[in-house]
């Protein structure tokens, strides 16, 4: 599958009338393990990506080199369309428009561009946004970015609950305005946020985060919702096999006698062993 097919197949989902959950994804395991499951959409977060990378804390440390080379090693191992947390776009408006330029390199079917202040501000114990001119320059420029028409650029604003749903609103339709492809908000605690929210725009919403009262799928279609993130569960999960599994061997348990591992046909299918020995017989002539 093509880039642009990933892209448009984005495309599809938030020009249609249903809400979904993508599924979050931050390696190439993951990846396949989404697509083979039947998500429509993989979701790379800027923690998970973080975790991943790094093993650090969402604050900002990851650079744009190490999030792209990741999307690329994504895109190889699975043809699932990834819409990327890009962050603040790693600096200015023009970082902004190079960040556009490697995701897209890299395979991303779509990112977000988000208007928080990053890194955090010094002596500074709260989220701060950057000015809505300095956040409307960082979308035009995304936009300015974009070599392939297909790939789907997001404005993103935790205004809600960082200044105020009006903020939120303004900061919204500016980005409306410069011709994103979609909104991207945190921060939405309440229905009657969502409502105002839609009400005042008209583009397809992406919410990242929502309380247990909005997690019915046909309310948040009926405003515009097409993609609710649920957090990034998989990748907590994953560290938590691996601490178990390291403790036990460490605790001297048997590696015969480990409990939770994967059977050796979800590891093949992964792995997608049965098409490289395909490859393997058709290239080196290789018995089967």
């Amino acid at each position: 599958m093509t880039f642009r097919t990933r892209r448009e197949a984005l495309r599809t989902i938030l020009a249609g009338d249903h809400c979904i959950h993508p599924g979050s994804v931050y390696d190439a395991i993951s990846i396949r393990i989404a697509e083979d499951l039947g998500f429509a959409l993989g979701m790379f977060g800027g923690s998970a990506a973080s975790l991943a990378i790094l093993g650090d804390p969402d604050i900002a440390l990851i650079t744009l080199t190490e999030l792209a080379e990741q999307m690329r090693r994504m895109s190889r191992a699975a043809a699932l369309p990834v819409l990327v947390d890009a962050d603040h776009g790693y600096g200015n408006a023009m970082n902004v428009r190079r960040t556009v330029q490697e995701l897209e390199a890299a395979g991303a079917a779509g990112l977000t561009i988000e208007d928080t202040l990053l890194p955090q501000a010094f002596g500074v114990d709260k989220p701060q946004l950057i000015s809505l001119a300095e956040g409307v320059g960082k979308v035009k420029a995304a936009l300015d970015g974009r070599g392939d028409p297909s790939l789907v650029i997001l404005g993103r604003t935790g205004a809600v609950s960082i200044t105020s749903l009006d903020d939120a609103i303004a900061r919204a339709k500016a980005y409306e305005a410069c011709g994103v492809d979609g909104l991207f908000f945190t921060g939405i605690t309440a229905r009657d946020q969502l409502d105002a929210i839609a009400a005042a725009t008209s583009l397809p919403i992406v919410l990242g985060g929502a309380p247990e009262s909005m997690s019915d799928l046909d309310y948040l279609a009926a405003r515009r919702v097409r993609v609710a993130l649920q957090g990034h569960a998989p990748i907590a999960a994953a560290t938590l096999a691996v601490h178990e599994t390291l403790k036990a061997l460490r605790e001297g348990v048997s590696p015969k006698q480990l409990k939770g591992l994967p059977p050796s046909d979800l590891t093949a299918r992964v792995m997608r062993e049965s098409d490289v020995k395909q490859r393997l017989r058709a290239f080196l002539g290789l018995a089967p």
